[in-house]
């Protein structure tokens, strides 16, 4: 029960962050997605990508769709993708950021 109490404290924290959209709170986000992180991270980063909806934010997901390592540009294709912006995320495939895999994912 503790696990589930620590588990909802931190999404609750990523939600936060992923609904405020300031370019700090969106790299804190993005920072939680290394090689080290859990499986467990990775999709609570997910879910609360989801909660991005201002234009600040929006705009440092695509920084991360370009600039990004590669796990950061995948999750950021995915919220991209998930959005409908396939434009963006077209032009991260062409420039060979992201494989055709994480192109066509959702």
């Amino acid at each position: 029960m503790a696990g589930n109490k620590t588990s909802m404290g931190i999404i609750n924290k990523l939600i936060q962050k992923a609904r405020s959209g300031k370019k700090e709170d969106i790299d804190y986000l993005m920072s939680q997605l290394t090689t080290d992180s859990t499986i467990a991270m990775t999709r609570f980063v997910d879910y609360a990508l989801s909660f991005v909806e201002n234009q600040q934010g929006i705009d440092q997901l695509e920084y991360y769709l370009f600039y990004g390592t590669l796990m950061q540009r995948n999750y950021c294709c995915l919220y991209f993708n998930r959005k409908g912006d396939w434009q963006i995320v077209k032009q991260a495939f062409q420039n060979g950021l992201i494989d055709e895999m994480q192109f066509y994912s959702r």
